[in-house]
């Protein structure tokens, strides 16, 4: 009866999932802010990204903010995750139930490069300065349940991109959807996430002194000009997932999730993650695969696990970890913390 079901949600994605497939034009490059595409939270991460339909905590607010709808406790979320080239991203969010109110959130997310050399034309080996490059979003979330089974949260963002002395912001709004049908407990969500302001650089680095009229002598030949930079849309993303819990023996779980992912700066991928919890949530193992699809894609196996106490009185805790594959680049490793109250 288990792999029936299953087989029937694999139908049911692939039948959604036919029309954007059939598209195969590629923007990719084309946008600023590329940070925003970094999946929030090891067990997302782990499950290949599939979490649209499945996201019931903290990191929902990235995902899909209609799902801290599910949160009854405040919880708190802090990951950081290793990049490539020594670039590494940090992430904390907070969540407040408040009743018939709904549920508010507030996050950070900080991408950091580190420091770099300096270098000019006359002195490719640094000229003894440094500098560095950072990108920035905080974002304050509201998410209820409007139906018994339906929830529906927002996103409104701050967004910073720095180099140097130069700098780009904007702001950005996300919109999610979580409904729970009444066939076998089927999640279906959908999600919008960074529709908002282009971003423009702007700053000292691109002070000149200009002549408006080099021919004629005696005029101000210093004047104070600055380039003016191309305007970059956010990368902008629409997710279509459904997922589905399964109940082992009472004290086991099976979650299995489908996310379709149709982005402004690429082709279409799709994402499938699973999840088995052992001993009511005590442990869980993870795995899933990214852009499916996507041809000379960088991404594709994840895998993690997670660990939950919940035998203190005044809190609980949760440590996660992931791990994903890339093809050409360093893997990527995920740490998270997270503590309900």
């Amino acid at each position: 009866m288990l792999h029936k079901r299953i087989i029937t949600m694999v139908i049911l994605v692939a039948a959604l999932l036919q029309p954007i497939l059939a598209q195969q034009v590629t923007k990719t490059g084309t946008t600023a802010a590329k940070f925003l595409s970094i999946g929030v939270g090891p067990r997302a991460n782990a499950m290949g990204g599939a979490y649209t339909a499945i996201a019931n905590d903290v990191s929902a607010m990235y995902w899909n903010p209609a799902g801290i709808a599910n949160v009854n406790e405040v919880q708190t979320l802090f990951t950081y995750t290793r990049m490539f080239a020594d670039i590494n991203v940090n992430y904390f969010g907070i969540v407040f139930p408040a009743g018939e109110f709904g549920t508010f959130g507030a996050s950070i997310t900080a991408l950091n490069v580190g420091e770099m050399d300096v270098t000019s034309e006359y002195y490719p080996e640094g000229t003894g300065e440094k500098f560095s490059a950072g990108s920035y979003a905080f974002a304050l979330t509201y998410s209820r349940f409007i139906t018994e089974d339906f929830a529906v949260g927002f996103n409104i963002k701050y967004i910073r991109e720095d180099i140097f002395n130069s700098s780009a912001d904007g702001l950005g709004f996300d919109i999610g959807t979580v409904f729970k049908t009444p066939f076998y407990g089927i999640k279906f969500a959908s999600s919008i996430s960074n529709y908002g302001s282009k971003l423009q650089m702007a700053g000292d680095d691109l002070l000149i002194r200009h002549d408006p009229d080099p021919t004629r002598a005696g005029n101000n030949q210093t004047i104070d000009a600055y380039y003016k930079t191309d305007q970059f849309e956010l990368p902008l993303r629409l997710q279509i997932g459904i997922a589905r819990d399964f109940t082992i023996m009472d004290e086991h779980r099976l979650t299995i999730a489908v996310d379709a992912i149709h982005p402004n700066d690429n082709n279409q991928w799709v994402n499938v993650g699973g999840e088995i919890s052992l001993f009511n949530n005590l442990i869980s193992l993870r795995g899933g695969y990214k852009t499916l699809f996507l041809k000379d894609t960088q991404e594709g196996l994840t895998l993690g696990a997670g660990i939950k106490y919940d035998g203190l009185s005044f809190f609980r805790i949760s440590v996660d970890y992931s791990y994903q594959k890339m093809k050409y680049l360093d893997n990527m490793h995920s740490f998270g913390v997270m503590l309900g109250f």
